[in-house]
C-alpha cells in the first residue's frame, strides 16, 4: 500500500501556499538560475553605464597598463564599487524582509519594522554630526558606528522580547521595535537639529539612503555580519515553512520554536545593520521583492528566499543606475528611486490583501 503524502500549506497571508508540485520547484530552480545570472549581469554592465561612456572591451584590455586605461580607472574605482555595495545591500535586505515576515506571520513586515534600522542611522548621525572619528577618518568612522546602533538596538529588542520565561514573543517583539523604531526617529530629530547646516545636510543625504562609495573598504567591513547572516538564513527556510502556519503548529512538527525564532531574528538584524551601515536606509527593498518571488513561485521559502537575494540585489544596482543618470550630472539617491517604485507597489499591496 502506497504511503499518502500530507502537505501542509502555510496561511495564504503572507503571499500563497507553498508549491507542493515537481513543476514548481523545477521552475524556481530555473528562476534561481535566471535571476542569479541577472543579478550578476546587472554587477558587471552597471559600471558602464554613466555620464562618462566607457567600454568593456577597453576595461579589461591586457595591452593598456592600468595606470594608463581611464576606462578600467573609471570601472574599478568609481562604479564597479558601488554596484557590489548595491547588490549586497539589495540582497540582504530582500532576505531579511522575507525572514521577519515568517518570523512577525505579518505580509508588511519590512527590515526597518524592528528598530534596527533606525539605531543604525542614530549611530551614523552621531558619528557625522559630532565629528568622531577612527584613525582619523571620519569616513569610514560612520558604517562602523551605524552597525554599532544597530547591533544596540538588536540587544534592547532582543532583551524586551525574552522577558518572560515563555521563550520570545513575537507580538512583543513587533511593538518593541515599533517603539524603539518612534524613539531613535526622535533623537535623530534632535540630533538633527543640533547640527550645522553643511552637517544637517549630510545626515539628511544619508537617511534617504546612498551608495556614494569611492573604494572597497566598506563592503569589506559589511562581509563578515553578511556571511553570518546568509549562514544563518541558509538553515532556516523548512522552519520558516512551518512557522508560518504558528508557533504551536511548528512545534508539534518538530521544530524548536525558540531556536528558530532567535536565528531567524539574529540573522536579519545582522543583515540589515550592515545594508544600512553600507548604503543607508534605503527602504521599499525588503517588502516589494519577497511580494514580486511569492507571486511568481509561490510561498515556498526553500525557493523564495534565494530567489529574493538574487532579485533584490539585481534591484538595487538598477535602481542605483537611474539614480546616477536621471538627472545627470545630478545624482539622486537611490532611496528616492526605491520609495518612487516601492510607495504604488505597497498600496496596490494593501488593496491586493483587502
Amino acid at each position: 500500500m502506497t504511503p499518502t503524502r500530507i502537505v501542509i500549506n502555510p496561511p495564504t497571508e503572507i503571499g500563497g501556499t507553498v508549491p507542493t508540485g515537481d513543476n514548481l520547484h523545477r521552475r524556481g530552480l530555473r528562476l534561481r538560475l535566471i535571476l542569479g545570472v541577472f543579478a550578476i549581469a546587472a554587477c558587471v554592465i552597471a559600471p558602464l553605464i554613466g555620464p562618462t561612456a566607457i567600454s568593456l572591451g577597453e576595461v579589461f584590455d591586457p595591452t593598456i597598463p592600468f595606470v594608463q586605461n581611464v576606462d578600467a580607472q573609471i570601472f574599478f574605482i568609481a562604479r564597479l564599487p558601488r554596484a557590489l555595495a548595491g547588490a549586497l545591500v539589495g540582497g540582504a535586505l530582500a532576505a531579511s524582509g522575507v525572514v521577519l515576515q515568517a518570523l512577525l506571520r505579518n505580509p508588511l513586515a519590512t527590515p526597518f519594522t524592528l528598530g534596527v534600522s533606525a539605531g543604525s542611522s542614530l549611530g551614523a548621525m552621531l558619528v557625522i554630526t559630532f565629528g568622531v572619528s577612527l584613525d582619523n577618518n571620519s569616513v569610514e568612522a560612520v558604517p562602523i558606528a551605524s552597525f554599532v546602533g544597530a547591533l544596540a538596538a538588536l540587544a534592547i529588542v532582543y532583551a524586551l522580547a525574552t522577558m518572560r520565561r515563555q521563550g520570545m514573543s513575537t507580538l512583543v517583539l513587533l511593538l518593541a521595535g515599533v517603539t524603539l523604531n518612534s524613539l531613535f526617529s526622535a533623537v535623530i530629530l534632535f540630533v538633527q537639529f543640533l547640527a550645522e547646516p553643511t552637517q544637517a545636510l549630510q545626515t539628511l543625504r544619508w537617511t534617504m539612503g546612498s551608495l556614494d562609495i569611492g573604494n572597497y573598504q566598506p563592503l569589506l567591513w559589511s562581509l563578515p555580519p553578511l556571511a553570518v547572516a546568509f549562514v544563518i538564513f541558509a538553515q532556516l527556510p523548512r522552519a520558516l515553512n512551518l512557522l508560518t502556519l504558528g508557533a504551536e503548529s511548528a512545534a508539534t512538527r518538530g521544530i524548536n520554536v525558540l531556536n528558530t525564532q532567535r536565528m531567524a531574528f539574529l540573522g536579519a538584524s545582522l543583515a540589515t545593520g550592515a545594508a544600512v551601515s553600507l548604503g543607508g536606509p534605503i527602504g521599499f527593498v525588503g517588502i516589494i521583492i519577497p511580494h514580486l518571488v511569492r507571486l511568481l513561485i509561490g510561498a515556498d521559502h526553500r525557493l523564495v528566499l534565494p530567489n529574493s537575494t538574487y532579485l533584490g540585489a539585481a534591484f538595487v544596482v538598477i535602481c542605483d543606475v537611474g539614480a546616477r543618470t536621471l538627472l545627470s550630472p545630478m545624482e539622486l539617491p537611490v532611496g528616492v528611486i526605491t520609495a518612487l517604485l516601492g510607495g504604488p507597489f505597497f498600496l496596490w499591496l494593501l488593496v491586493r490583501q483587502k
